[in-house]
């Protein structure tokens, strides 16, 4: 079982192109830890922002009856992905992991992988 600062370090460690990442509480809106981001991504912010896209996803499964879990959430800017992944099982209910990546340099596939791997593992 990792711990939240022990998780951040793999996220970024195990991906090519990570810029930032945060394990955040959705139902907070909190960042629980972050590591990497600067001047132009604040993790912080882009958490709690973030949070309103995982509860906006929530709800419209819900209203619509989809079946399931969100495996996991990509948003794709001009230079970035942003790839969001429910943290499921009983020590993760309300938290996601959040990576941002430069999108030239990442392997989104491999980047997908370790972040299954770390939601895996984390322990809160």
């Amino acid at each position: 079982m990792a711990s939240v600062e022990v998780s951040l370090k793999e996220m970024m460690a195990g991906v090519e192109g990570a810029l930032g990442a945060a394990v955040v509480d959705y139902t907070s809106g909190m960042a629980l830890g972050t590591l990497g981001g600067n001047k132009d991504l604040d993790l912080t912010v882009a958490a709690a922002g973030n949070t309103d896209v995982v509860r906006a996803k929530v709800r419209t499964m819900e209203q619509v009856g989809l079946k399931g879990r969100i495996e996991d959430m990509l948003i794709t800017l001009d230079s970035q992905y942003h790839l969001i992944r429910p943290v499921t099982g009983r020590s993760g209910n309300g938290l996601f992991l959040y990576l941002v990546l430069d999108k030239a340099r990442s392997n989104l596939a491999m980047a997908r992988h370790q972040l299954k791997r770390v939601e895996e593992a984390i322990e809160i």
